[in-house]
């Protein structure tokens, strides 16, 4: 794609990459037949390759005006293109460096902006999220019906109490994050349990929160990278420590929302002079937990093949639905991981059609494009239910906070799954 880019933004660290992205377009289209909202609308400036060109416009200083912005922000930035682009667009940085610019040029009306403000207030901080919640579900009878079904329900606390103590020589860092120790605070200690029959001990840390995707995508780009620098200053003592073999080996995230913002922080920091290396460092040490336990895996069959757990006359292990997220198959590119680490636990997991597709969730786009979100979460249902499970499974909190308003079966994080067989075992 031939480009001619704006004087203001020409040589720009920004810019010079913007233009790199543009060229690497070959126009091709493949992306439309994997982009939601485009098979939802069926209007090619609400597919990928419509908002590029639209993106181009206007980095070439062309007016832009609230319906360009209108076609972006309905955008799921989902990445399903980037899977499918054989060109290997990277659309998603594109249209972060084009809504920066964007949203300086249009702008928004005062109720927009303090929508936008207020959930950059509130999800982030974990302490006044939860708080919000807990207050929610205490009046949610009193609500109006249109809140009461966007308020997520209460959560499913399970062992979120009993947590190992940190004992083994391997040791990784674990991302409490924002929301989901609200809304799901089994998860991460679930995850300890699992990790500490495979010899290894997840430790928490104080000052480390949210990973800064809310706020960055939420067009509050500088708000989020500072989130970032947090996060870096508060893990990097524990990194340092490793020199002398006793620090950590990995940052190990549950939900991929955050794991796949995590793993772009060295990208997204590669201009701060103070933590370019430190975020590179820190994104080639992050890790999905379903990276962690594959690499297991061999330890985990053997646990599971030589137990008594599945004794004659217990009952058999449930049909359970896998909803991928777009961030952990599209964003991180794990895909089939988390399957066969189910599938070797005992699991059987159902076929789930168009499992490409995003459920529409997509960080707080449920919340701002609820129209749109409500179809793709109506599609979405119906593929996971189709094969008849008695559970949906996914890796996302976002994701399983967005299902669970849309079916009546039990949403879980699969990690807890995998805990649940364990801690049934007789001696591990």
């Amino acid at each position: 794609m031939q480009t001619k880019l704006h004087d203001s933004i020409k040589n720009s660290p920004e810019g010079e990459e913007a233009e790199a992205i543009l060229r690497s377009c070959v126009h091709c289209g493949f992306c439309l037949s994997v982009c939601p909202t485009y098979q939802l609308l069926g209007d090619e400036l609400d597919s990928p390759r419509g908002r590029i060109y639209l993106l181009k416009q206007m980095l070439e200083g062309q007016p832009v005006t609230e319906k360009t912005q209108m076609h972006l922000d309905r955008c799921l930035t989902c990445r399903a293109c980037e899977t499918a682009c054989p060109s290997g667009v990277r659309y998603a940085r594109l249209a972060d460096i084009g809504r920066n610019m964007l949203e300086k040029q249009v702008g928004r009306g005062i109720m927009a902006r303090a929508k936008r403000y207020m959930l950059r207030r509130v999800i982030p901080d974990a302490r006044v999220f939860g708080s919000l919640f807990r207050l929610g579900q205490r009046v949610k009878p009193l609500l109006p019906a249109s809140m009461r079904n966007t308020l997520p329900p209460p959560p499913f606390a399970g062992n979120s109490q009993l947590q190992p103590p940190v004992r083994h020589t391997r040791r990784m860092l674990i991302l409490e994050g924002c929301a989901q120790p609200t809304l799901a605070p089994n998860i991460n200690a679930a995850a300890a349990r699992v990790l500490d029959t495979l010899g290894i001990s997840l430790i928490r840390v104080s000052g480390a929160g949210c990973c800064g995707a809310v706020s960055y995508h939420l067009n509050a780009q500088q708000e989020g990278l500072d989130y970032m620098r947090r996060n870096i200053d508060a893990w990097w003592p524990w990194l340092d420590a490793g020199r002398d073999g006793s620090g950590v080996e990995a940052i190990v995230i549950t939900a991929s929302g955050c794991g796949v913002t995590v793993r772009e922080y060295g990208e997204l920091l590669k201009h701060d002079p103070v933590y370019a290396a430190k975020a590179a460092r820190i994104s080639s040490l992050t890790r999905d937990i379903s990276e962690v336990i594959e690499a297991g895996a061999d330890r985990l069959a053997a646990l599971v093949s030589s137990s008594t757990h599945r004794r004659e006359g217990q009952s058999a292990m449930p049909l359970i639905a896998f909803h991928s997220p777009c961030t952990l198959q599209h964003g991180m590119r794990i895909r089939n991981v988390v399957e066969k680490i189910l599938a070797v636990t005992g699991f059987d997991l159902t076929f789930v059609p168009d499992a490409h597709l995003c459920c529409g969730s997509a960080g707080t786009y449920s919340i701002l494009q609820p129209e749109l979100s409500g179809q793709l979460l109506k599609n979405k249902v119906a593929a996971l239910e189709s094969g008849k499970p008695a559970c949906i499974v996914t890796a996302n909190i976002g994701c399983l906070s967005h299902l669970q308003g849309g079916t009546s079966l039990p949403v879980r994080h699969w990690i807890e799954l995998v805990d649940d067989v364990l801690s049934g075992l007789p001696d591990k």
